[in-house]
C-alpha cells in the first residue's frame, strides 16, 4: 500500500515533498521551494506524520532512495535528497534548472 501511494504521488512532472511539519529540515526544503513560481498542480507537500502507513512509507523511501528520513524531495520521479540537499542545489544554481527541465515552473 505504501509503495503504491508513494509511486502515485511522484508520478509525472511535478515536485513532491514528503514531510513531517515538526521537522526543521522539512521546513527548510519548503522555504527553498516556495521561492519558485510553480505551475498549478506541479508542487505538492505530503504530510506523512499522521498517515497510517508512515513507517512503511519510510521503509520504502530507504529502499528507493537510500534514506528513510524526511523530507524526501522528488523532482519528477528522481529523489534529490532532503532539506540540506535542496538548499545546496539552490545555492549552486542547479535547482532552478532541474525544476525547468520537468516543466514545473511558470
Amino acid at each position: 500500500m505504501a509503495q503504491q501511494f508513494v509511486q502515485a504521488k511522484i508520478k509525472g512532472d511535478k515536485v513532491v515533498v514528503f514531510l513531517k511539519p515538526t521537522c526543521p529540515y522539512c521546513t527548510m526544503a519548503q522555504e527553498v521551494l516556495e521561492k519558485y513560481k510553480f505551475k498549478p498542480g506541479h508542487y505538492e507537500c505530503v504530510d506523512i506524520s499522521n498517515h497510517s502507513e508512515m513507517d512503511s512509507m519510510q521503509d520504502y523511501f530507504l529502499e528507493l532512495t537510500g534514506a528513510r528520513t524526511v523530507p524526501r524531495v522528488f523532482i519528477g520521479e528522481e529523489c534529490i535528497g532532503g532539506g540540506s540537499d535542496v538548499a545546496a542545489l539552490q545555492r549552486s544554481g542547479k535547482l532552478e534548472g532541474m525544476l525547468k527541465s520537468i516543466g514545473a515552473l511558470q
